[in-house]
């Protein structure tokens, strides 16, 4: 089944499309630069079933309620500088001696769509579509260009939010994905292979499909909506539209043997999206609630066993995390959850999606069965640490005990502070950050501990003093 994934590349089409590139480039540093945060986007929602309302029955044509929906599309056009370092050949060292390799670049471009969702510019696309690009053009319908900045991306939902500088923009109401069902008409809109804008039709195939392995790579949270509405490659990030022209879903992904639309098509439901966008527009992150339970899906033989009937439909608690919100709340092994605030639980994934949605420091209530009765346990949901040992973007770091100390031959004593354990590859920080590293001080003041360095890393430029193994030197971070 691997063959027929493609999660990450089937939307970056036409390697050859001419962008313009001056503009690119001088528009490429506000595109880089920190975006002020003014809360929730203001969107529109309609809650209401597509099946009820004005909109019920139009069997004939839909082309008046697609025609809102369709202004609000855009297509996302991405650039990539790819620095590749190229070896001298040795003919040239034998005349000229040591020469340095050179460093050649190259424009890496890609296509995709997306769907503005506030009259003011936010943009919901992928994740994917935006990953790594250093410059970002959006194309209106009516064929206005627009320089995009990356409000903030998730990888683990594959959902990332733009923003344009641009007022009374035409946008998509949002529906309820929750109570969308399978044989509902809905449409695909965005701008596949390149072509323009292009809708096709098709139905609600299925719903909640998890385990396609499409976020793996991230450990990210899967609930896609199935459909058989042509998607191609240039889709990825566009809408899917029910009936009444409302926004359900931002088109992700496809399983295809041959990279082309074969029926089966991904889209992230809207409310999802939707929960993403409102954490990422708030504060730039995604607060994740954490509820600190292992579980594992209840079986027909393990309800048996449990005292339950053999239909119960839930997940059993097989361990809990010390100090969690689940031991807080009194949780213990073998209770089995049967629903989160009223919404039914069936399988692990579904219990770790949707504890994800909660905020953290919420309540939530837990429909639990304990030796074969019924109750109801109140949390206090915690917050998810994606990267518990992260100081800045990809740089990782541990107090300086004696036994690190030793191991890395440490012996001055007024070398204090926090050493950097690992400098991911695509860290913006990698050119001043390095593993072994010290960091002794964070804007002229110690750290003794992760905690009270992420207090003393403020929005912006920051100043770190460093020991790279020969001499205490200055650095400037900047922290988006």
């Amino acid at each position: 089944m691997n063959n027929l994934k493609f999660p990450q590349s089937f939307c970056r089409a036409a390697l050859g499309l001419a962008l313009a590139g001056a503009v690119l480039a001088a528009n490429a540093r506000d595109a880089k630069q920190p975006i002020p945060r003014p809360g929730k986007p203001a969107v529109t929602t309609d809650a209401s079933p597509v099946g009820e309302g004005s909109g019920a029955g139009r069997l004939t044509s839909y082309a008046d309620v697609l025609e809102a929906a369709q202004g609000a599309v855009v297509s996302v056009y991405s650039t990539k500088i790819i620095k590749e370092r190229v070896a001298l050949h040795p003919f040239f060292r034998q005349f000229f001696g040591n020469l340095p390799d050179q460093e050649r670049e190259s424009r890496q471009e890609g296509l995709g769509s997306g769907v503005i969702v506030t009259a003011d510019g936010y943009i919901l696309t992928n994740n994917h579509v935006v990953e790594g690009a250093d410059e970002l053009k959006i194309t209106l319908a009516d064929d206005r260009d627009f320089i995009a900045k990356v409000v903030g991306s998730d990888p683990k939902t594959d959902i990332a939010v733009l923003k344009i500088e641009a007022r009374d923009l035409p946008t998509v109401t949002l529906a309820d994905s929750d109570k969308l069902r399978v044989g509902d008409v809905v449409f695909a809109v965005g701008n596949p292979l390149g072509v323009g804008q292009t809708v096709t039709m098709g139905i609600v195939s299925a719903k909640g499909r998890s385990k396609l392995g499409l976020l793996d790579n991230v450990s990210g949270y899967e609930d896609f909506i199935q459909t058989d509405a042509a998607i191609n490659m240039g889709n990825s990030g566009g809408a899917l539209i029910d009936a009444r022209g409302r926004l359900i879903g931002i088109n992700s992904a496809i399983l295809s043997p041959s990279r082309g639309n074969i029926g089966i098509g991904f889209a992230i439901p809207v409310n999802l999206a939707r929960f993403i966008m409102d954490s990422l527009a708030e504060t730039g992150t995604v607060a994740r609630g954490y509820l600190g339970v292992t579980s594992d899906t209840v079986t027909a033989d393990v309800a048996e066993q449990l005292g339950l009937a053999k239909e119960t439909r839930g997940v059993v608690v097989t361990d809990i995390d010390p100090d969690s919100p689940a031991e807080t709340a009194g949780l213990k092994r073998t209770d089995v959850i049967l629903a989160i605030n009223q919404h039914p639980i069936a399988t692990w994934e579904e219990l770790r999606l949707l504890v994800s949605q909660i905020v953290p420091e919420a309540k939530a209530k837990l429909k639990i069965m304990r030796d074969g009765k019924p109750q109801t346990v109140e949390v206090t949901m915690g917050r998810v640490v994606e990267n518990p040992d992260e100081l800045f973007a990809g740089v990782d770091v541990t107090p300086l005990t004696p036994e690190i100390r030793r191991r890395i031959g440490l012996n001055d004593p007024r070398i204090t502070g926090l050493l950097i354990t690992k400098v991911a590859e695509d860290s913006p920080h990698r050119d001043r950050l390095a593993p072994n590293m010290v960091i002794l001080e964070l804007n002229r003041q110690p750290v003794p501990d992760l905690r009270v360095a992420r207090e003393r890393a403020k929005p912006g430029r920051n100043l770190v003093a460093i020991f790279d193994g020969r001499a205490i030197r200055y650095v400037v971070i900047t922290v988006r």
